[in-house]
């Protein structure tokens, strides 16, 4: 209900009757041919789309039937007090025909406009002119009481009372009046009816959003904490590997430099030992490099990356791949460090003398899965490295499945959206 429909005793209005009356008449009139109209266009181009025309024509069609429904998102947020958010996809501006087409379709909020069609141009447009009718129908039972009935010499039925003589049209009167009375209080109600019936039907589910923007916002402050632990774990293995060997070259560099001329046959051994660190601080930096981004997942890409992990497990490890193209970098990473923490627990916990790696994409998702013959008991909680894997695949609305009965084996799936 609008604020103008409500005096400041908390009571309707005759200046809020008669907006919300020409406001649901107007919203009916609109409403009922342009829902038509929208249904009608979405199902012939749609039912075109195996010909090749509604390629073409359904990605205009929809967006035509988006900017009607857009539309009464801004009625019902004006008229109404009632907020309907979009929750549109976003489409690629170079994105084809074909693209634009089936992008929109794959789009659930697609589906919930051409869902609200049919409902507006039925139950919407009934909520939506019933406000009119509660006004204007009075007016029809005062005009009988004052003669009007006389044109009608074989009676007439005004609402449920019929109209046969003078006495019988003040009953229609006062079934106006009565009508009228309701009007007062009805009439902005029911026109916010409709913009509840509408966001009903044309909004998300409430519950559902609530519960992801819980979600992202557990999956953001894990993600966050995530890089803060990873920005130590850098520092401290630099701080206490490469760097302390640096330092430590640096030293002996400089005692070699005041052996040459004294004692030449120390200076030689202190110079092989001083290579042999700088061999070990070469190898701990690009250990350490491989841990921040493996150069083979950047240039060979996911399948070959976990082929090289298994290389350097200490237990026989089968890697099956069936990735067709590369997903994107973010997602690759992320699959790889789950893959990599997993087989980690699994050399260290398990027990098991064999591992077996599946990766492939499915329907949009890219699945990993890791089973061990080892002595089974994985659990996902606190403590666990599983929890740490969950909470990375979060941060991509993957999901994490543990199989693990006590005496094994262990299999752990892996799922990450592609996109």
């Amino acid at each position: 209900m609008t604020m103008d429909t409500i005096n400041g005793n908390g009571r309707t209005t005759g200046r809020g009757i008669g907006l919300a009356a020409v406001r649901g008449l107007a919203l009916a009139l609109v409403s009922l041919p342009g829902a038509v109209l929208c249904f009608c266009l979405s199902l012939v181009s749609i039912a075109l789309i195996p010909i090749g025309v509604g390629i073409v024509t359904t990605p205009y069609v929809l967006t035509g039937v988006r900017a009607f429904a857009d539309w009464r998102r801004v009625l019902a947020a004006e008229w109404g007090g009632v907020r309907i958010p979009p929750a549109y996809r976003p489409l690629p501006e170079d994105a084809n025909p074909w693209a634009r087409t089936f992008g929109m379709l794959r789009d659930p909020a697609t589906w919930r406009d051409l869902r609200w069609l049919p409902v507006d141009m039925t139950a919407g447009f009934v909520t939506a002119l019933l406000p009119a009718v509660l006004l204007l129908y009075p007016l029809e039972g005062f005009a009988l009481a004052i003669g009007l009935w006389r044109v009608f010499p074989d009676g007439y039925w005004y609402g449920f009372v019929p109209v046969t003589g003078q006495a019988s049209a003040f009953g229609a009167a006062a079934l106006g009046l009565v009508l009228l009375f309701l009007a007062h209080f009805l009439t902005p109600r029911l026109l916010g009816v409709h913009f509840r019936l509408t966001r009903a039907v044309l909004g998300g589910n409430q519950r559902e959003l609530a519960e992801r923007v819980r979600v992202l916002t557990e999956t953001r402050r894990d993600a966050v904490d995530a890089s803060a632990a990873e920005l130590r774990r850098i520092e401290r293995d630099l701080h206490d590997g490469a760097q302390a060997r640096l330092v430590a070259v640096g030293m002996d560099l400089g005692t070699i430099e005041a052996l040459l001329d004294k004692d030449p046959a120390q200076a030689k051994e202190l110079i092989a030992r001083t290579r042999q660190s700088s061999v070990e601080a070469l190898s701990e930096l690009r250990e350490l490099v491989r841990g921040i981004h493996p150069p083979v997942l950047a240039e060979r890409g996911l399948g070959d990356a976990v082929r090289a992990l298994a290389l350097r497990l200490p237990v026989a490890t089968e890697v099956s791949v069936d990735l067709p193209g590369r997903a994107e970098a973010p997602v690759e990473s992320a699959a790889y460090f789950a893959v990599s923490e997993v087989l980690t627990n699994a050399v260290k916990h398990s027990g098991a003398d064999r591992i077996w790696i599946d990766l492939h994409r499915a329907d949009g998702m890219l699945r990993a899965t890791v089973t061990d013959n080892g002595k089974g008991g994985a659990v996902i909680g606190a403590g666990s490295g599983l929890a740490g894997v969950e909470r990375r695949l979060g941060t991509f609305d993957g999901v994490l499945a543990v199989s693990s009965p006590p005496g094994g084996p262990t299999m752990v799936t892996m799922e990450i959206p592609c996109a």
